[in-house]
């Protein structure tokens, strides 16, 4: 069993040469969004931004990409026609594919049938490493095969995790990494399970981090987690240390703005107390 530490970042964070130039750490896409919820690819976006990745490039909904699109120039938002995910999008998403070097899918993008299948779709055209959270879990049930052998790493939370797996987790710890092991193996994927103490495991190798804080059951604090996780994996890490290092980073974070927030804490305070982590 591996306990995740801070020297875990020595393996993402290298010293950058002098002479590196945009997108020698990363070009990220982020697909999510609908006309409810603008927030959590923003949120992925900010998070990876101040993970270290160059660039980042959401695909969302037309009307949450205009509201993104407001929020800082440091974002670059492409809207989709529409108000939700659907399948005549794939062609575009594809489109953006074609140049970046990870992706993070699920963050509000709703459970509709069309959605979930047009990800499932999106998933099996791809060869990028990926991020899958949120509702593009719930597009998994459907498909459980397209992420074998691919780079993708699942971020469920307890609930997520019984919709993927038909297993109900408790907070038994041991429970938890047995469940989370066995079905890491079945789907041939790196599942990073999100808790108190976080369990990751791609089958093989598990790890537990245990950086993280109780007020972190605030909106948007698994957004983060899945924004970091695509940045770690746009710089080429590997899926399982990529799963492990953004959990550290994540809950670290979050443990740092809740001292200094308490019940006040937003996943907002949680991005920018990523570089004080990483620093």
């Amino acid at each position: 069993m591996i306990e995740v530490k801070n020297s875990i970042l020595k393996k993402v964070y290298r010293k950058r040469e002098p002479w590196a130039r945009k997108y020698d750490f990363g070009n990220l896409l982020v697909i999510g969004g609908s006309k409810q919820y603008s927030g959590s690819p923003a949120f992925n976006a900010l998070a990876a931004l101040r993970a270290g990745v160059d660039l980042v490039t959401i695909v969302a909904p037309e009307r949450a990409a205009n509201i993104i699109a407001s929020f800082t120039p440091d974002l670059i938002a492409y809207p989709l026609e529409g108000d939700y995910l659907s399948k005549k999008h794939l062609p575009e998403l594809l489109r953006f594919t074609q140049n970046k070097t990870a992706a993070v899918t699920g963050g509000g993008l709703c459970r509709e049938r069309e959605i979930l299948e047009t990800v499932i779709e999106y998933l099996k055209n791809i060869d990028i490493p990926c991020v899958i959270d949120a509702d593009a879990i719930h597009a998994l049930a459907l498909d459980k095969a397209v992420v074998k052998n691919k780079k993708f790493v699942i971020t469920p939370h307890s609930y997520e995790f019984k919709m993927l797996s038909g297993i109900e987790v408790s907070t038994n710890l041991s429970e938890r990494i047995k469940a989370i092991k066995m079905a890491a193996e079945g789907l041939k994927t790196t599942i990073l399970l999100k808790g108190h103490v976080d369990v990751i495991s791609d089958g093989k190798k598990t790890a537990l981090n245990r950086t993280g804080s109780p007020y972190m059951t605030k909106g948007g604090c698994g957004d983060t987690l899945a924004g970091i996780c695509g940045a770690i994996l746009a710089r080429g890490i590997d899926t399982f240390t990529a799963a492990c290092a953004s959990a550290y980073i994540n809950g670290k974070a979050g443990e740092i703005a809740g001292k200094k927030l308490g019940e006040s804490l937003t996943a907002t305070d949680l991005i920018n107390s990523i570089p004080e982590v990483i620093r």
